[in-house]
């Protein structure tokens, strides 16, 4: 389970012996992610998705998944999906950059785990991965924005990069007024320095749950 701030979400990874369709025969292997919200997660209940994924838990999902797969290499999983099951406990702001921060570690874990069990010949990670959102709130860059704090936000943005420091995804909007080239190179530089930060308390944790 990651939590920044008051936002929790747990992360668990499931493995099955297959891949998708477009894959079969191919011998390389598949990541994939679900994202959810449990009903009581935010302040006000909201329904369960009984009849498939609405468009935000779509999206971010796929977000998840792309960033995963930036940093592995599927031709060494064999024919394997890894499913990453992202589950929001508590909502506060940041649920998607939490999301991909924790489902990295999970992700770590299983992978080492099937390495020791001789079923992977090498781990197919090549670095980390981590996300962290910043915003413009009040004419002020705040890295992590809580619920509150991305309601008033004129510029947001969302970062996704690996622990090499290379983009895997930028999604950010003007909320108002445009945003000029210089205040871009300030969110990126805020954001890069909170993922730096991310990747330190993700290896903690890789340490911690692999040498258990």
């Amino acid at each position: 389970m990651i939590e920044a701030g008051l936002t929790r979400v747990l992360c668990a990874v499931s493995v099955e012996e297959k891949v998708p369709a477009f894959l079969r025969g191919q011998g390389r292997g598949w990541v994939t992610a679900e994202y959810g919200m449990l009903p009581r997660s935010t302040l006000t209940r909201r329904p369960r998705e009984r009849n498939g994924r609405d468009g935000r838990s779509v999206e971010i999902q796929r977000l998840i998944g792309r960033s995963l797969r930036a940093v592995t290499n599927l031709e060494v999983l064999g024919e394997r999906t890894f499913t990453v099951d992202c589950d929001v406990i508590q909502a506060d702001g940041g649920t998607r950059t939490a999301a991909i921060t924790g489902a990295y570690v999970a992700l770590y874990q299983a992978m080492d785990r099937l390495v020791r069990e001789g079923k992977l010949a090498a781990m197919p990670l090549s670095t980390s991965v981590a996300a962290v959102s910043v915003g413009v709130v009040l004419e002020e860059t705040l890295l992590d924005l809580c619920y509150e704090e991305d309601l008033h936000a004129d510029v947001d943005f969302n970062v996704v990069v690996t622990g090499q420091g290379d983009f895997v995804e930028v999604q950010g909007t003007a909320e108002g007024a445009p945003f000029s080239a210089s205040r871009l190179d300030a969110i990126l530089t805020l954001a890069k320095s909170g993922i730096q930060a991310l990747n330190r308390e993700q290896q903690a944790a890789v340490e911690a749950l692999t040498a258990a």
